[in-house]
């Protein structure tokens, strides 16, 4: 399993937790992110402190589960002028990466190996032809392109990953869909979450809640202009002032900085923990996920949704492709009107916060399990294997 992330981030990410669960019926090798000549030199610069070096490489998770910490340098290409002079440092980069692999995976006794790489169309572009493996998989989980740094070599590289692979598979339906422009055998396999947590009843209201006035419509992820609607932020709280507007997580600061900054009935409380999400989920009346619709969020699977209704909660959020499947669980909207009025109403009726409604909300969430979207992976595979002709179920 080819990394994007860094093995210790310090935040939960897909492909870790995906790790943990092939590693139940499977030998995993989870190849950590390798350190770039560029970002060692600017974590020199600020005087960030240098990663330590593991004693044990690779290291054991468990039993049958390895992490490959790269000691190999790569080449910072993306400042070249042209395609030709970055494939040139690519493929520097991917035979020093693919050397460190097939060494490890001849020390672990790995035959008949599966190449699983994580939305990395730049470290891993030639991977498939460097190393002893029988299939390469692409994991498609964001529209990395339309990020500064992809987007003068990314399309291109994004693009012969995915008509490379074997098998493409995507947490959403609309990237499955944006693959399959390349590659016939791209597959939505879900998402899963950990939801234990967002399932508890008996959860204390955390300190700087308590002197907030109800109702509350929250917000838990990221707070930044990327990705969030700060005019429609705006909208909601200038038309609901008898609500508060609580926003948890770590932000860019730029909304606190304008108008929604200003506005009595708007709170910004900063990062939490992943753990302690919940308890914030827990007392919100109505949750809110009020995402910009752009190339960077209309692929993403909305993974905070699962946890909002795991706690029971009503929704609201943008209608994006990506958001059809909790059409029946949330309420979905086009317009910043209809945000207010969805609101009110889920606030309003006490039907929405019924015991009945909770369960119905939980229940689905609780469907979106790594062990449901891992054997959706399996079965694609399976298909693919087999040569048979993929059908919707």
């Amino acid at each position: 399993m080819f990394s994007f992330q860094p093995w210790n981030s310090g935040i939960a990410f897909n492909f870790q937790d995906m790790a943990y669960e092939l590693a139940r019926y499977n030998r995993v090798l989870f190849i950590d992110r390798a350190r770039d000549r560029n970002t060692i030199l600017k974590n020199k610069l600020s005087g960030k402190p240098a990663d330590p070096v593991k004693e044990e490489n690779p290291e054991q998770i468990q039993d049958n589960f390895w992490v490959l910490h790269p000691k190999s340098t790569l080449e910072s290409g993306n400042w070249s002028p042209g395609y030709s002079l970055f494939d040139f440092f690519n493929r520097i980069n991917n035979k020093r990466l693919a050397a460190e692999i097939k060494n490890t995976i001849r020390l672990l006794g790995f035959k008949n190996s599966i190449l699983i790489n994580d939305n990395d169309f730049f470290r891993g572009l030639y991977l498939k032809s460097l190393l002893p493996v029988t299939e390469y998989i692409f994991y498609i989980r964001d529209f990395l392109t339309t990020q500064p740094f992809f987007k003068k070599f990314g399309p291109r590289c994004e693009m012969e990953m995915i008509q490379k692979a074997d098998l493409v598979v995507a947490n959403s339906a609309y990237l499955a869909d944006y693959a399959g422009q390349w590659n016939p055998n791209s597959v939505d396999i879900g998402q899963g979450c950990n939801l234990d947590a967002f399932l508890a009843e008996d959860q204390a209201m955390p300190e700087d809640l308590r002197a907030i006035p109800g109702p509350i419509i929250g917000y838990c992820g990221a707070i930044t202009a990327m990705r969030l609607d700060e005019a429609l932020l705006l909208h909601i709280a200038v038309s609901l002032p008898e609500m508060s507007l609580v926003m948890v997580g770590p932000s860019d600061g730029k909304f606190e900085k304008g108008s929604l900054g200003k506005m009595k009935n708007v709170y910004f409380l900063g990062a939490r923990k992943p753990e302690e999400t919940a308890a914030y989920i827990h007392h919100f009346t109505v949750c809110i996920n009020t995402q910009l619709v752009n190339p960077l969020t209309i692929g993403n699977y909305p993974r905070k949704i699962d946890e909002y209704l795991a706690s029971g909660k009503p929704v609201v959020a943008t209608a994006t492709q990506a958001m059809d499947m909790f059409r029946d669980y949330t309420e979905l909207c086009d317009t910043k009107e209809e945000y207010v009025r969805s609101i009110q109403k889920l606030v309003n009726e006490p039907v929405w916060t019924s015991e009945k409604e909770k369960n119905r909300r939980r229940d689905f969430a609780l469907t979106h399990t790594w062990e449901n979207s891992v054997g959706a992976l399996g079965d694609a595979f399976y298909f693919m294997e087999k040569n048979y002709q993929r059908v919707e179920l």
